[in-house]
């Protein structure tokens, strides 16, 4: 059974953007059509100018704060709403066949995410972010490597 056969949902994900697609063809000649883009519903916080200060035990002394990494943070939340949207669609049967394409972090975040049920939906994984590619590279690509790794 091909990877990418008709019906196959195709997500290409980074921490800040996730492309929902579905295969409308055949894996010979895929033809991806975006179902839906999702994005963070919150704007991603700003730093500070500078870290945070805190008072020491000794007379008028303070010592910087590391400011926290809000960029990771926000990422992590993103892959978890995204894992969401994943487990509910999957869940209602709305995709058979899955994969999913982004880079190695976000896919081990995502992986650890869905529910056992969606992910025996995976077909293939592609560790490549690729959120930014014109559709029709994506597809040249994904037939390429998805053909390879066929035995």
């Amino acid at each position: 059974m091909a990877a990418l056969e008709q019906g196959t949902w195709v997500i290409i994900a980074d921490g800040e953007k996730a492309l929902v697609m579905e295969n409308i063809t055949d894996a010979q000649d895929p033809n991806l059509v975006v179902v839906s883009v999702e994005e963070p519903d919150t704007p991603q916080p700003r730093p500070t100018d500078r870290a945070g200060r805190r008072y020491d035990a000794g007379p008028n002394q303070k010592s910087a704060v590391e400011e926290p990494d809000w960029k990771t943070h926000a990422k992590s939340l993103f892959v978890q709403d995204l894992a969401n949207l994943l487990n509910r669609k999957g869940l209602k049967g709305a995709y058979k066949r899955l994969v999913l394409v982004a880079s190695p972090h976000v896919l081990g975040l995502l992986r650890r995410r869905l529910h056992s049920k969606v992910l025996t939906k995976v077909v293939a994984e592609v560790d490549k972010t690729m959120t930014n590619h014109p559709l029709r590279k994506v597809e040249a690509l994904l037939s390429n490597r998805l053909k390879s790794s066929v035995p």
